[in-house]
């Protein structure tokens, strides 16, 4: 390959690092084109699957300045899915194709700048989605402000009651006397 073609692929693959928040790296030895083919789909829209050459994409990852990544990450084939969105989504996506397909390893990564080993991807695909998270948050917020609503509620209601008491007991000793 020509230098200028180099160059181009190293810009294209740190343009991919930069704009995308997550980037797993897998070795994919061992899989036919249909079932990579499969495995994109599998992804999601919000990322993208590429193989690419080690050296070039080192070389990427460092322009891109992510350095967190280790070397060890770039032996052997190396196919790279860059997360524009969902980071938990395309984590899930690849850890239920890697259970079908044991060909499929997940060597690690990088989340927001930080480096993923493999089990901790695993870690991010065992989350609920994002919007299932918002949903649990909003449910237990609803809850606390439904909680404090009560409180305030029975406070003047225990109040009234307690004058009621008072009254009758008044009521009662004034009577007897």
């Amino acid at each position: 390959m020509a230098r200028p073609d180099k160059a181009d692929a190293v810009a294209e693959l740190t343009d991919k690092f930069r704009s995308s928040n997550a980037a797993v790296l897998t070795e994919y030895r061992g899989l036919t084109v249909a079932q990579l083919k499969t495995l994109r789909r599998s992804l999601g829209e919000n990322a993208q699957y590429a193989v690419v050459k080690n050296t070039l994409t080192k070389i990427a990852a460092r322009e891109a300045g992510i350095d967190s990544l280790d070397d060890q990450l770039f032996a052997g084939p190396t196919a790279v899915a860059f997360v524009t969105g969902d980071p938990v989504e395309s984590a899930k996506g690849l850890r239920d194709f890697a259970k079908d397909n044991p060909n499929l390893i997940i060597k690690g990564g990088v989340l927001d700048g930080k480096a993923l080993s493999a089990d901790e991807i695993k870690k991010l695909a065992d989350l609920e989605s994002r919007e299932v998270l918002l949903a649990k948050l909003a449910g237990a917020m609803k809850g606390k402000q439904s909680q404090t609503a009560a409180l305030f509620q029975a406070l003047p209601s225990k109040l009234v009651r307690t004058v009621e008491a008072l009254r009758a007991k008044q009521d009662e000793q004034g009577g007897a006397e």
